[in-house]
């Protein structure tokens, strides 16, 4: 069903735009050269970059994001979205911090949804009271994933410093209750479960959990560690569930670092202030190719900065600090109802 969803936003334009990126990056990589054709096909935008709990490895919830935080204007994402809808089939309304914050989120998923693209967000679960759920229906919302790292309060909150398991489940409740009501299959909706030594001995709890409750999808996700110097009580002793092996006193990624990453040709992110950043690893916006609020997107995405960044991704990546410790296409299990 949700892969059926994602399907009918495709367009011809959508569909040739997305075979010109994928042609252009093929290339890219065969001849170490850059080639760019199209626009991204997917997007990430950040509605707040504010949090209400405090998790140990969040720059969010550590307070450890640098510069003025906030969130994104309507007048910003209109804006944004009037110069990359004809070519975008997938955009995620997630960044840093919990989106619900931003009393102007439902409206963003409406002009989305209006623009037949398919969109989705995270939430770590504290707002969906009966009057918002039933606002994320009547929005159209895709794809809704609620973290729910722990079965029971006491492990939940060793993570989720300052959340209250029991209102996240009441909350995936009235998710389902209300899609009966509306006689709705929007959103699909997903469990996340960020896989920890604190939480490891519960992944056959949150199958049952999810089950129960009634969601599509269970998702077990392994965590990343923002100080690979030294070993981190937070990474799991289950070797499957970790993207790390641990080497001379330092984590390193079991996957090898490779010159090429999709990503950074198909789907960047924007911040809440309209910085357009090359992915979800450059959480300090360290890397940043240019602010919407001066320049158009069209100009960014084909422009000198990003070029340059690209051509670093395909002939010396390892020497990017954000790719260090990136796992993109190792770093998710699934798990299905």
């Amino acid at each position: 069903m949700d892969a059926c969803c994602l399907l009918r936003k495709l367009t011809i334009r959508k569909t040739w735009n997305f075979l010109l990126l994928s042609i252009s990056y093929f290339l890219s990589i065969v001849f170490k050269k850059h080639f760019l054709w199209g626009y991204p096909s997917g997007l990430a935008i950040e509605p707040s970059s504010l949090c209400n709990l405090s998790c140990p490895e969040c720059p969010a919830g550590t307070n450890n994001l640098s510069g003025v935080k906030g969130f994104m204007d309507i007048e910003l994402f209109n804006k944004i979205l009037d110069e990359t809808g004809l070519f975008l089939t997938f955009l995620t309304l997630y960044f840093q911090g919990e989106p619900f914050l931003n009393n102007r989120l439902f409206d963003m998923i409406k002009r989305a949804v209006g623009r037949n693209i398919y969109t989705a967000t995270s939430t770590n679960g504290h707002f969906l009271t009966n009057e918002n759920v039933r606002r994320i229906i009547e929005s159209g919302l895709d794809r809704l994933i609620i973290s729910v790292d722990g079965t029971t309060q006491d492990v939940y909150e060793k993570y989720r410093a300052g959340g209250d398991l029991k209102k996240v489940i009441s909350g995936i409740e009235k998710v389902v209750k209300w899609k009966k009501k509306l006689h709705s299959s929007k959103p699909f909706v997903i469990i996340s479960f960020l896989a920890l030594r604190t939480n490891e001995h519960q992944i056959k709890d949150i199958k049952k959990l999810g089950k129960k409750l009634g969601v599509d999808k269970v998702v077990i996700k392994t965590a990343q560690v923002k100080d690979m110097s030294c070993r981190n009580d937070l990474v799991p002793t289950s070797e499957k569930l970790t993207r790390y092996k641990f080497i001379d006193g330092h984590y390193e990624l079991k996957k090898k670092l490779t010159n090429r990453c999709w990503r950074v040709w198909s789907s960047p992110v924007i911040t809440y202030n309209g910085k357009i950043v090359p992915c979800c690893f450059d959480k300090n916006a360290e890397h940043s190719m240019g602010e919407l609020a001066t320049t158009g997107f069209r100009d960014i995405w084909k422009g000198d900065s990003f070029k340059n960044f690209r051509e670093r991704i395909l002939n010396e990546r390892k020497t990017i600090n954000i790719c260090r410790n990136c796992t993109s296409g190792q770093n998710i299990f699934v798990r299905k109802r």
